[in-house]
C-alpha cells in the first residue's frame, strides 16, 4: 500500500517515520519545506501540492491541528481528493468534530474515496513505542485495510463502529481528561491550603490509587498548569466544544463532568 501523509508535527512527525520504517512507501507534503528536512534520511518522498500526494497514495492519512485545516488539505483544486484515484481511502488522525468527517465522507464518496476517521491518543513517545491509541470509525473493510499501517507506530486499534464514531470516542475521552485536570487541581490547592505542597502531594497521589494521566501530567509540569496550559488548552477547548455540541444533540445532561472540565478550561485560561 501507497502511504501518503500530512501533519508532521510533534505527533505526526513520528508517525510518518514510523510507517516509512516499516517498510511501507510513503510520501510526504508540508507547507514548509523546513518540516519535510528531518525525512531526508529516509526512503520517503515529497510531493509539491496535497493533489500529488493524492495521486501518489492509496492511503493517506490527516495529522493536522483541526476541522478547517482538514477541510483545506482534502479540498479543492489542489486538495487531496484532487488527486486520488478511487478506491482510495482517507484517515483522519486529526481530532475534528463527528459531522465534519461525515462533510468530508460525502465529498470523497463523489469521487469514490472512502473516509474513515482514526483519532489518537499517547503523544510521541506512545507513537515511539509502537504502543499508540488508535480509535477508528468507519466501513471495517476499509479500516482492515488500513489497519497494516495503523500498526507500525499503534497497539491497540480500536474500531468503534461507523464514520465519526472514533472522534465521539476522542472527544469524551478528552472530556473526561480534563475533568480529571479540574479535579485534581482542586485536590491539590485543598491540600496546600492544609499544609503539604503541591509537589509533594503530587508525589504520593501519583504513587497511590487515586494516580490518573492528568495529575501525571499536572505532576510533570511541577504541579500546576501555568506550563501546561499552552500546550494543551487550546485543543482541550475545542474538543470540550465539540462534547458540548454532541451533548446537546444528544439531549444529554451535560452533568458534574462538564463542570469540572469547565473548572479545568478557566484555570487553563487564568493559570495560577
Amino acid at each position: 500500500m501507497r502511504v501518503g501523509f500530512i501533519g508532521l508535527g510533534s505527533q505526526g512527525g513520528p508517525m510518518a517515520r514510523r510507517i516509512v520504517e516499516g517498510g511501507f512507501e510513503l510520501t510526504l507534503w508540508a507547507r514548509r519545506a523546513a518540516s519535510l528536512e528531518p525525512y531526508a534520511d529516509t526512503a520517503a518522498k515529497t510531493a509539491g501540492t496535497p493533489a500529488e500526494l493524492g495521486a501518489a497514495s492509496d492511503l493517506v492519512c490527516l495529522c493536522v491541528v483541526g476541522d478547517d485545516d482538514v477541510r483545506e488539505v482534502i479540498s479543492g483544486d489542489d486538495g487531496v481528493l484532487a488527486g486520488m484515484a478511487p478506491g482510495g481511502i482517507i484517515a483522519i488522525h486529526s481530532t475534528v468534530h463527528p459531522d465534519t468527517c461525515s462533510e468530508i465522507g460525502k465529498l470523497a464518496a463523489a469521487k469514490r474515496v472512502s473516509v474513515i476517521d482514526a483519532p489518537v491518543s499517547g503523544g510521541g513517545p506512545a507513537v515511539e513505542a509502537g504502543t499508540l491509541l488508535v480509535m477508528v470509525g468507519g466501513d471495517e473493510a476499509d479500516a482492515e485495510r488500513a489497519r497494516p499501517v495503523f500498526a507500525t507506530y499503534a497497539d491497540p486499534i480500536v474500531h468503534l463502529g461507523p464514520l465519526g464514531s472514533g472522534q465521539v470516542a476522542k472527544i469524551l475521552n478528552n472530556l473526561l481528561f480534563t475533568a480529571n485536570l479540574g479535579s485534581a487541581m482542586s485536590a491539590l490547592a485543598l491540600g496546600e491550603s492544609l499544609g503539604v505542597p503541591r509537589e509533594r502531594l503530587c508525589e504520593v497521589v501519583t504513587r497511590g490509587s487515586a494516580n490518573s494521566k492528568a495529575l501525571g501530567s499536572i505532576a510533570a509540569f511541577g504541579g500546576s498548569l501555568d506550563n501546561l496550559a499552552p500546550i494543551a488548552g487550546a485543543l482541550l477547548q475545542k474538543d470540550c466544544r465539540h462534547a458540548a455540541t454532541l451533548a446537546a444533540k444528544a439531549s444529554a445532561a451535560e452533568g458534574a463532568v462538564f463542570d469540572a472540565a469547565d473548572a479545568a478550561l478557566h484555570l487553563m485560561d487564568h493559570p495560577r
